[in-house]
């Protein structure tokens, strides 16, 4: 690699970086807007992935982790540890197998699990006492639907990203 091409990916992560710390940042300290944030956020490891490879993408995905929890004290911090900030990495790997199905086997359960631990934390540690307003699977099936519009607007993203965003910047 040389130095040209060295200087645009630190340069490119370090303004990536920035940008992902923010989205954190405010979804932390928002009243509204956190999932959109959070949503915002992993994209920004997508254009990693597409300019430079899985490798940088997981260095991205652990620096920006490190920094948003060292910068963001918050328990607002750990959705996008946990779920969002790999996700695209995750996403990457599912969609090579070759039987859609499975792919979206994997992506569902691995969001369920996301979802599990998040219930499980949430009503251990911060909503002890309250109740839902309706009942688990509902919320539970409410939220897969999000998460499956979730990816296919990451999808989208990805699509325009390498069509009509990366020939024009030509990073």
């Amino acid at each position: 690699m040389n130095n040209a091409t060295r200087a645009k990916k630190i340069t490119l992560s370090g303004i990536l970086l920035g940008f992902t710390v923010i989205c954190v940042f405010l979804a932390s300290v928002l009243p509204t807007s956190r999932l959109s944030l959070y949503a915002v956020s992993s994209l920004f490891c997508a254009i990693m992935i597409i300019e430079f490879g899985s490798k940088a993408g997981w260095t991205f995905y652990a620096a920006s982790a490190v920094l948003s929890a060292v910068l963001i004290p918050r328990l607002e911090v750990l959705p996008y540890i946990v779920f969002f900030g790999v996700y695209g990495l995750l996403k990457l790997y599912f969609e090579r197998r070759q039987s859609r199905v499975f792919e979206y086997i994997l992506k569902l359960v691995y969001f369920n699990i996301c979802l599990l631990l998040g219930f499980v934390f949430l009503k251990e540690f911060i909503m002890a006492g309250v109740e839902l307003a309706a009942p688990v699977y509902i919320v539970a099936a409410l939220m897969e639907i999000v998460f499956l519009v979730y990816d296919y607007v990451y999808t989208l993203f990805i699509r325009f990203y390498s069509s009509t965003l990366k020939p024009k910047l030509k990073i």
